[in-house]
């Protein structure tokens, strides 16, 4: 069945859509100039809808608001480093979490409700909860599709055997789902190469994944 807004839904889009779109990052899309988080925005909800079209109101809310106002906390605000990376990122997810849930608490939605798309964006219950894991499938396809080229060209330092390692990890945090979806993306050469090899490497820890989701 089709989904249908409701007026708080739109209300709650419109107000993390508002947040990012003061995002002082630029980028070009189509030729045209628009704030950086307000482009991921939507092509999170665009890959939700054609990975997930029976998606749940609160995984919509949570696909929007994925990088609500990001760069408020920059990666050098954490020392270099994994320990420092992973601050970071702890205290991006509490960031998103706590600003969604203010503008879906002012939109009337409840206690639980607001608690559950927390949990989607502070990525708790991966290969337990559906909605998480489909949340964190559609990150990773949205990185593949849209910014790995970025991604090659700022560590432009990292070899084949370092890319394919990072890609491994990041097929390991999806679902069967997530990975049919990748490698269905329209991927350059060299990229599809990275990706292949990637699965390659992980099959037998992929096989397991999918034999646990069949069991």
């Amino acid at each position: 069945m089709p989904f249908t807004p409701t007026d708080r839904f739109n209300a709650v889009i419109a107000d993390i859509d508002a947040a990012n779109a003061e995002d002082p990052r630029r980028v070009t899309v189509d030729g045209v100039e628009r704030p950086f988080e307000s482009v991921y925005a939507e092509r999170m909800t665009e890959t939700l809808e054609r990975m997930y079209p029976d998606a749940s109101e609160l995984l919509r809310i949570a696909a929007r608001a994925q990088h609500i106002r990001r760069w408020e906390i920059p990666r050098d605000s954490q020392p270099k480093g994994r320990e420092g990376y992973n601050k970071w990122r702890l205290s991006l997810r509490k960031m998103h979490a706590d600003l969604v849930g203010a503008i879906m608490a002012e939109h009337g939605y409840a206690e639980d409700e607001i608690a559950q798309v927390g949990r989607f964006l502070r990525k708790e219950g991966l290969k337990r909860d559906a909605d998480s894991q489909a949340l964190e499938n559609v990150v990773d396809v949205v990185f593949l599709e849209h910014y790995w080229d970025d991604f090659v060209s700022k560590y432009s330092d990292y070899d084949d055997d370092k890319l394919i390692d990072i890609v491994g990890k990041t097929l390991r945090k999806m679902s069967s789902h997530g990975h049919a979806a990748a490698l269905e993306l329209d991927m350059p050469d060299a990229q599809k190469r990275i990706v292949l090899a990637a699965v390659e490497r992980e099959k037998d820890t992929l096989a397991k994944m999918a034999e646990r989701e069949n069991g």
